[in-house]
C-alpha cells in the first residue's frame, strides 16, 4: 500500500532544495539519504534523497538530479509516497484513506471529509458541513467512535454546538423567541 509521507513545498536557497510538509510521525528515520519515493503527479518520476537536514522545525530534502533553485520549483505541490507492507494497525488512517468520506451523526449526513491535521497533543477531522463550512472535529475515540472506510463513512457523537458554535446566530426567530447557539428555540431568559 502507498502511503503518503510528505507534500514538497518551496524551493529553499540555490542548490534545489526544497522545504517539505511532513505527513509522518517518524521524519528522522523515513527521509535519510538514499531514500526513494514515488510522486504525484507521476510526470516527475520517482525522486531519491540526496540530502535532508532541519533548519529549525523545518525539513529540507534535496533529491538527486535537483541541483538548481529552477529545478526546486518544478516540485512544487507534488506529494511523496512510499510503499508500507504495514497496513494491520486497525486503529489508524491515513489521511488519503478518510478523504471524502461522509460524516454522520446517527443516521444523517452533516458532511464529508475534507482533510486530516496532524498536531502534537491531537489530530484534527476537516469536515466541509452540509453549507460548505469548515468545521475542525478531534480525532479522538469519544467524539469520532467509528472510521468505516469501506462503508465510506465516518461515525461522529459531537459535543452540543460543534457543528454550529462558530454560524451566525439571529437575534430573533419570526416568533420573537431568542435562539441559543445549537440553533434550538427558546425564550431569552
Amino acid at each position: 500500500m502507498q502511503v503518503q509521507v510528505a507534500r514538497i513545498g518551496k524551493p529553499h536557497g540555490i542548490k534545489g532544495e526544497v522545504t517539505v510538509l511532513v505527513l509522518t510521525d517518524a521524519p528522522e528515520s523515513r527521509f535519510d539519504v538514499g531514500a526513494e519515493f514515488v510522486v504525484e503527479p507521476a510526470s516527475i518520476g520517482s525522486l531519491t534523497v540526496k540530502s535532508s537536514r532541519w533548519n529549525k522545525d523545518i525539513l529540507l530534502l534535496g533529491f538527486e538530479g535537483t541541483n538548481t533553485r529552477n529545478d526546486a520549483e518544478l516540485l512544487r505541490g507534488a506529494t511523496m509516497f512510499f510503499e508500507s507492507e504495514d497496513d494491520e494497525d486497525d486503529d489508524a488512517w491515513y489521511e488519503h484513506e478518510l478523504l471524502d468520506l461522509e460524516v454522520r451523526v446517527g443516521t444523517e449526513k452533516v458532511g464529508k471529509v475534507t482533510g486530516l491535521r496532524t498536531l502534537a497533543v491531537q489530530d484534527l477531522l476537516i469536515v466541509e458541513d452540509n453549507e460548505g463550512d469548515e468545521v475542525l472535529v478531534p480525532f479522538v475515540d469519544e467524539i469520532v467512535p467509528e472510521v468505516n472506510i469501506e462503508g465510506g463513512y465516518v461515525l461522529l457523537t459531537p459535543p452540543a454546538g460543534l457543528f454550529t458554535v462558530n454560524k451566525e446566530v439571529t437575534a430573533s426567530d419570526e416568533s420573537g423567541e431568542a435562539a441559543d447557539l445549537n440553533g434550538s428555540e427558546g425564550s431569552a431568559e
